[in-house]
């Protein structure tokens, strides 16, 4: 298990850093195709994944990517208004055949798969971002793995037992901390060879102890989804990793929140 675990991991490190290198239409339909499956296995917990209702989503989903590839941004909110009109006259003309709990799922998953998923590729998008991108990953899987080791070797506090019973408050500060040095550390190489960013190395430091915290909530969503729904994963698809959901909940959330960050402090 582990070393299928490990060979997973090192290709999907291999397959990110070649998505992200290319950046433009290579990174965009990577999005495109990651927040797809992410829209299908979240609709399949909730049985809506091969439903007209489905299918609405789907396209809501092509729909959005393209209006990012073409540039049409400041339509993007008129485009939702009509995927969830959409959505509720499927809703209003099939009644009684879905739920209003069904139909909050769907919107819910659009907006947490495919919105907060596509700013990876807004942050590439952005000047020197191959670069800025990088601190992503060093807010979501840079913070896991030192919160994991500094809770092996100093967890006693548990941080959320009933969610995440491995889970521990020296782990969690020891990833927050880590993130912090590690994206500081980051920013003085990026300040050393780019120099377009005055106080980089405070910046980054910052950015990645923000993004570390929100790491953390996007990786406890999606457990509790998972056990308010008793699944152990979202698919089989990363052998020893899970499913899309299981290996990026916390990508998922930590990009929309560093975009804006550089956006906010550069």
């Amino acid at each position: 298990m582990f070393k299928q675990r490990l060979f997973s991991g090192i290709v999907l490190v291999i397959l990110a850093v070649v998505v992200l290198y290319f950046g433009g239409y290579v990174t965009w339909a990577a999005l495109l195709l990651l927040s797809m499956g992410a829209m299908f296995e979240l609709l399949r917990i909730y049985k809506q994944h091969n439903t007209l209702l489905g299918f609405a989503a789907y396209a809501a989903v092509v729909a959005y990517y393209l209006m990012l590839i073409l540039d049409l941004r400041e339509y993007i909110l008129f485009m939702f208004i009509v995927a969830i009109l959409i959505i509720l006259g499927i809703y209003v003309f099939a009644y009684p055949k879905y739920t209003d709990k069904e139909i909050m799922a769907v919107v819910f998953a659009f907006f947490y798969t495919t919105f907060m998923f596509s700013y990876v590729y807004e942050i590439r998008s952005l000047p020197h971002g191959g670069i800025l991108v990088i601190m992503i990953f060093i807010c979501s899987w840079v913070n896991d793995t030192l919160a994991y080791c500094a809770g092996v070797t100093m967890g006693k506090h548990k941080m959320s037992p009933k969610l995440s019973p491995k889970k521990s408050i020296e782990g969690l500060l020891g990833g927050l901390l880590g993130a912090a040095l590690v994206g500081g550390i980051y920013g003085y190489f990026f300040d050393k060879y780019v120099s377009a960013i005055d106080n980089s190395i405070l910046i980054f430091a910052i950015i990645g102890f923000a993004g570390a915290i929100v790491a953390v909530i996007g990786d406890l969503t999606a457990s509790a989804i998972k056990r308010n729904n008793d699944i152990k994963d979202y698919s089989n698809l990363i052998p020893g990793h899970g499913g899309i959901l299981d290996r990026f909940d916390s990508i998922i959330f930590t990009a929309p929140v560093i975009y804006y960050l550089f956006i906010f402090m550069v």
